[in-house]
């Protein structure tokens, strides 16, 4: 506010420049919706690594298409992921459990994973404390094969509510393997529970140690799969329903609505396409609308069962009509990856984790608006189940699905870039991967840079504010290579003024404001005019 002077001298006032500079949001952060062997459940957890992700969520899994989307992802350059374990009562997982004496013990999160044959989480207590009369140590540990992976001391514990060392409260905020029920005794009592060994620390990494640790027992992984891993067939609309969630209960894909102030811009769902035709269509269309509403793009997996050009062209083709969208994108043919958890034989994977990775890889080098697709477009660790042709490139092209080849000295490649609105037969403004991602990203980058404008004067001032702001952020993107056009005249334009916000939406509470691009489109056809030269006839 201005400076009331009150005595002789110099004062000093700073003044709002008005420069509030945008910022440019993220393009290629990745969610992966699946089943997992363990792992937080229905919750959007983020990770930035595939160890991250074996830690968290247990690693590779037969029964799992995302695992191996996920281990694609970063092999062909992903950076950033959300990961949602789905879970619903119709699954019917179980939490292993433990019960000491009065202490009942569960897994961090349901599955076999705590109580398999191979691996196991055991649990012991002893009272070598500060207070064996009130006071017990708790140590937890994960051991497979005899061998212990993980293991976690808890010291000096006690059962008493209102203390800080208050067992539940402890457990639970630091552990990765158990959590604690709170079913303690009445404030200021010192009931214990019983010691399963003398000094229980000083074995934790020694597996033979008689009955002074426990194993947790009971878990298990639901009914979703067979004992070969395989989706069970009368199972199907269970798993669709929990690959979807309930959008009031944020469980399933709607769990990516707490990850707010982060966002997403690219969503997987591999397991998708195991499903049958009806599920498949009912899953992916819902997937697909609410990509939409998030500005953010749907990579489909196309069914597993498709596997050949006539498959895909055929009734499959017709059933796709629901999916269409320019928020979404197809890949054909599925793709051939070494399965470490067979011998490195060939498995067959959609390729939408592997298409993401690559998405960030571009988007870091290149940029948004470049192409995810050419010679530089390598898919790392994959290979194509079904060789194609120009011919059926060409096909496929012309219907908005992008095809994934292999060239001598080049590799497997992608070499499509268009949207389910690419079919030339549509004409649609959105062909382009490059295009609609560009749109997206500065949709978004707006949305989330001009916040400071409600409820600020509906007026000049404000207006030129808007201008300088958002012309300043287009400007950047323009020095970046993002638009067609020698000026920024003829690449972008932005208009805030009494023209775009008249008085009457000045009466509604409106500002208007319109901004353009000339999106830069990729070059899908190279033609190569050739003429021969002769001499000149001499006379």
């Amino acid at each position: 506010m201005p400076i009331r002077p009150t005595y002789p001298g110099v004062y000093v006032e700073e003044i709002p420049s008005g420069v509030r500079p945008i910022v440019g949001v993220s393009t290629s952060v990745t969610a992966f919706i699946d089943f997992f062997p363990r792992g937080p459940v229905n919750k959007a957890t983020q990770i930035t690594s595939f160890g991250d992700f074996q830690r968290i969520f247990g690693g590779l899994d037969k029964r799992s298409e995302a695992s191996y989307a996920i281990q694609q992802f970063y092999l062909n350059g992903g950076q950033l992921a959300w990961v949602v374990r789905v879970d619903s009562d119709a699954m019917k997982m179980g939490t292993a459990k433990l019960t000491l004496d009065i202490l009942e013990i569960q897994a961090a999160s349901p599955g076999k994973w705590a109580s398999d044959t191979s691996r196991t989480v055991q649990v012991a207590i002893d009272h070598n404390t500060a207070d064996p009369t009130s006071q017990f140590n708790l140590v937890v540990r994960e051991v497979e094969n005899k061998k212990v992976l993980k293991s976690e001391i808890y010291r000096n514990l006690t059962l008493t509510k209102n203390s800080p060392r208050y067992a539940v409260d402890v457990v639970n905020a630091a552990s990765a393997l158990i959590k604690l029920p709170d079913n303690s005794t009445a404030n200021g009592s010192t009931t214990m529970p019983a010691k399963t060994g003398e000094d229980v620390i000083s074995i934790v990494n020694t597996t033979d140690s008689g009955n002074a640790y426990q194993p947790l027992s009971g878990g298990n992984d639901g009914i979703l799969f067979d004992n070969e891993g395989q989706l069970i067939a009368e199972n199907h609309t269970i798993f669709s329903e929990a690959l979807i969630g309930h959008e009031t209960e944020k469980t399933g894909m709607y769990a990516l609505d707490n990850i707010a102030p982060f966002h997403f811009n690219i969503l997987c769902m591999p397991a998708a396409a195991n499903l049958d035709i009806n599920n498949y269509k009912g899953t992916y269309t819902k997937v697909k609308s609410y990509c939409e509403d998030k500005r953010a793009v749907l990579l489909v997996d196309i069914q597993k069962n498709i596997e050949t050009v006539e498959g895909l062209l055929g009734e499959f083709f017709c059933e796709m009509d629901d999916l269409r969208s320019s928020n979404s994108v197809a890949y054909f043919p599925r793709l051939q990856i070494p399965d470490a958890l067979n011998e490195n034989r060939p498995r067959s994977v959609g390729p939408s984790g592997t298409l993401a990775g690559i998405y960030a890889r571009t988007d870091a080098t290149r940029g948004v608006w470049k192409a995810p697709a050419g010679t530089d477009a390598t898919l790392v660790g994959a290979d194509l189940q079904l060789k194609m042709n120009d011919q059926v490139n060409g096909n496929l092209n012309s219907l908005g699905i992008n095809v994934l080849r292999n060239f001598p000295i080049y590799s497997t490649v992608s070499w499509g870039a268009r949207t389910l609105h690419g079919a030339d037969i549509k004409a649609s403004e959105w062909k382009y991967i490059p295009v609609r991602r560009t749109a997206l990203f500065i949709e978004q980058s707006l949305y989330e840079g001009l916040k400071w404008v409600v409820f600020e004067p509906n007026a000049e001032p404000l207006w030129a504010q808007i201008r300088l702001n958002v012309g300043a952020f287009m400007q950047t993107l323009f020095r970046q290579g993002a638009f067609q056009g020698q000026s920024r005249k003829d690449a972008y334009l932005v208009k805030c003024d009494s023209e775009t916000t008249t008085q009457n939406d000045i009466n509604n509470g409106i500002v208007n404001i319109v901004v353009g691009f000339a999106p830069l489109k990729p070059a899908e056809f190279v033609i190569i005019q050739l003429q021969q030269m002769t001499g000149q006839i001499q006379v």
